[in-house]
């Protein structure tokens, strides 16, 4: 039913745990995965006149993100590896995370995106806002919740 699955995280202990679920899914299914982590955009310092040289360049961000990214994926590349399955990884930039995780799925050709969910109801939900939530309302592509009703241990 579904030839490629697009299985986002964000490096959390939630999102390891959903990865590892989307890729049995996956197995099940017998389809590709896309792994993707969406990192934020670089910021330069506005509130200051001069950069610290401290402070890294946006080469140097980029890098490091990439590396962050790949550390994040990798769970999911061995599971994939493991599962026997043909898989790809993508670190992408946006401080909207939702709308890239829609735009990557649209661009790759994905046929369903599997997210998790802290599943977190009430005024948690409403305060600290969702990206499963706006995804689901700036996607046309059917998307798979898993739903965490306790957290995982700390691997």
């Amino acid at each position: 039913m579904y030839r490629k699955i697009l299985i986002t995280t964000d490096g959390s202990a939630v999102s390891q745990h959903t990865a590892c679920a989307g890729v049995k899914f996956a197995q099940q299914m017998g389809a590709e995965v896309l792994a993707l982590f969406v990192a934020p955009e670089y910021q330069y310092p506005v509130y200051v006149e001069i950069i610290p040289p401290s402070y890294p360049s946006e080469e140097e961000y980029i890098a490091q993100m990439r590396r962050m990214g790949e550390e994040y994926m990798g769970k999911i590349v061995r599971s994939c590896t493991g599962a026997g399955l043909q898989h790809s990884c993508m670190t992408a930039f946006s401080d909207s995370a939702a709308l890239k995780i829609a735009d990557v799925a649209e661009q790759e050709g994905c046929d369903l995106i599997f997210m998790g969910s802290h599943g977190r109801s009430g005024w948690n939900q409403l305060l600290l806002g969702s990206v499963t939530n706006k995804v689901l309302a700036h996607t046309t592509k059917p998307v798979l919740v898993h739903r965490l009703i306790a957290e995982p241990a700390p691997a």
